[in-house]
């Protein structure tokens, strides 16, 4: 058997052939997914990006073909040249789309043979991750994986298509550029041309799409590589991809609705989904206070509910306090729950542990009334009320917890996160968006003792807010927006500061010196000083979108080359060692390796 193509040329993909083809010769190219020997006839499952077809190998057709077929395994790089026939009646697949037909095979040419895969190359295969990512060309041949690297393509066609025909401009900006403050920690790379000093791979391309639009762009836009050193997660990676969008001239209305028009073309074009529009809005205190989230899961009720003015005159000393103490005390209507057994109750109570409560206060809402550990503490008056605002019924089950408001909402939104999980309620067919309007502007931080930007010190203060900088901050509100989606933040964004005085007041409250905001962001205080416009704009995570889309659980399965939760890549082993020779040419001298540090990447796969 020769190996190799030679003047062999594809005509179809596997998946492309319909009853259309049947009578025609086609050539075709891919892998072996699947081998049966039938004694007369061999039937092999061929597979490309395209799909699957079946192809039939007998000797009565050609001798050398089948010969051919009996040396196939699984995985093989084969060519086929044959006839496409329809299947005789009674052996029609209609689970597979090339199903009518089959290929019987005239001419095989085996092109590359494989080894044993380490796993069943097939969907929902169930393997560790980490071995799944240390053959990731293999994992990625898988039909599920390439689904969505079709998806992920797709989506940044419909983004690029959608953005150009209403006037943006894709533009890159650099991946070499300065480490700042007020952010996640900066990945470094030394200049060997400057001993001693530092690129940093950019975070966001914020400052740069900022004095695109002093520069006269208007809109501009960039699916971009970001880069964040920080702990990672299922929706978080050390380099990712978002999408940047900015604008001149506009309001926060302007930018929403552009964004909600963005994910309404996407969804259609890739999906086949119509989004409505426009989203709902939420204000962030109203989020906090019905959902207990700044992104909130609406693909379900179970909205929380404030009871504090109706209890905190009463008996029970828990309500009592928590709100003489300028607490809150507030639940949830846990509808049909009623049947809960007290060691349900009891896991419930622990899990509120867990995320920060006291207890887990509960009532279950009966025919003759409520019953309760704490229902003896409250009048008929109280516990009527209490049933009242929680809209209870017969069956349901009463949820409550009592602290500031702060852990409450944390708490609470946990809970409600947990109930949807075992009710069944998050439906994965449905899409939920939502904005999140009206952040803080500022928070403090105790660890630090200075005032924090709650999205980044360049965003604009709400104008009938702007007189409460100096006596107020923390009552500030910003004109800042996040798009959530099931439960989800999509992405963010803001309109900007765009004056110099009002920017480096912010500066100040931030704790940043006139020099050192001078010395990090002079260059954008420099181009505010030379007609900058008003201008806002918006980033959207591509890779949690096309998750989402994907009806995944971690932004892993959407990367074609991801790293671990340690931030390794398990495929090439990187991070690694460099020689002497290198550090030696940036003048860099690296510390010992410590015992305590993790484990090395070879010990890592070899314990996988």
């Amino acid at each position: 058997m020769q190996e190799g193509m030679g003047t062999w040329r594809r005509t179809h993909g596997c998946g492309e052939l319909t009853k259309e083809e049947a009578g025609a010769r086609v050539v075709l190219m891919g892998w072996v997914h699947r081998t049966r020997d039938h004694g007369g006839l061999i039937f092999v499952d061929l597979r490309d990006r395209s799909g699957i077809v079946q192809v039939v190998f007998s000797p009565q057709v050609s001798e050398e073909a089948f010969k051919v077929a009996e040396s196939l395994r699984n995985e093989y790089v084969v060519a086929v040249a044959g006839e496409v026939r329809l299947r005789p009646e009674g052996t029609v697949n209609p689970n597979l789309p090339t199903g009518e037909i089959e290929v019987y095979a005239e001419e095989a040419k085996v092109l590359n043979r494989a080894k044993a895969s380490p796993f069943y190359i097939t969907d929902n295969v169930e393997v560790d991750e980490a071995l799944r990512l240390r053959y990731r060309y293999l994992d990625l041949r898988r039909p599920e994986m390439q689904r969505l690297l079709k998806m992920r393509h797709q989506t940044a066609k419909a983004i690029r298509d959608f953005l150009d025909s209403r006037g943006f401009w894709e533009i890159e900006t650099p991946m070499l550029t300065k480490s700042t403050p007020e952010g996640a920690r900066d990945f470094l790379v030394p200049s060997r041309l400057n001993p001693g000093d530092f690129y940093a791979l950019p975070q966001s391309p914020q400052l740069f799409k900022q004095v695109l639009m002093v520069a006269g762009v208007e809109r501009y836009f960039q699916i971009v590589r970001c880069f964040r050193d920080e702990d990672l997660r299922a929706d978080r990676q050390p380099e990712f991809t978002q999408l940047d969008v900015e604008m001149s001239f506009v309001s926060r209305e302007e930018v929403m609705g552009v964004t909600e028009e963005l994910l309404a073309h996407v969804f259609r074009t890739v999906l086949g989904v119509e989004i409505r529009v426009p989203f709902p809005r939420l204000s962030y205190k109203e989020a906090i206070e019905r959902y207990g989230s700044d992104k909130p899961d609406l693909r379900f009720g179970l909205e929380i509910r404030d009871i504090s003015d109706v209890v905190g005159k009463s008996q029970f000393k828990v309500f009592a306090e928590a709100v003489k103490k300028g607490g809150v005390v507030r639940g949830i209507n846990a509808t049909g729950c009623g049947n809960y057994s007290r060691r349900e109750l009891d896991d419930l109570t622990r899990l509120a542990g867990a995320w920060g409560a006291k207890g887990l206060a509960w009532m279950v809402v009966e025919a003759t009334g409520i019953r309760s550990p704490i229902a003896k503490f409250f009048s008929p008056e109280e516990l009527e009320n209490i049933k009242e605002r929680m809209g209870a019924r017969p069956g349901d089950l009463l949820l409550f917890v009592a602290d500031a408001e702060e852990t409450v909402a944390q708490v609470l939104g946990n809970l409600r996160l947990e109930l949807a999980t075992r009710l069944n309620l998050l439906d994965p067919e449905k899409f939920a968006f939502v904005w999140i309007v009206d952040f803080p502007l500022l928070e403090y931080s105790e660890e630090e003792g200075r005032y924090k930007a709650v999205h980044h010190p360049f965003t604009s203060p709400r104008e009938e807010d702007l007189f409460l900088l100096e006596s107020e901050p923390l009552r500030v509100r910003a004109l800042a927006y996040d798009v959530v989606l099931n439960g989800v933040e999509l992405g963010g964004g803001s309109i900007r500061i765009h004056r110099r005085d009002l920017q480096e007041k912010i500066f100040r409250l931030l704790g940043l010196s006139n020099e050192e905001a001078q010395e990090k962001f002079g260059f954008l205080l420099e181009a505010f000083e030379y007609g900058a416009p008003p201008h806002g704009g918006i980033a959207l995570g591509l890779d949690r979108l096309v998750m989402l889309m994907g009806k995944r659980d971690t932004i892993r399965d959407v990367i074609a080359f991801p790293k671990t939760q340690s931030g390794t890549c398990l495929l090439t082993g990187a991070p690694g060692p460099v020689k002497p020779e290198q550090l030696k040419e940036l003048h860099i001298i690296t510390a010992p390796r410590k015992k305590s540090q993790p484990p090395s990447l070879q010990n890592t796969l070899e314990t996988a």
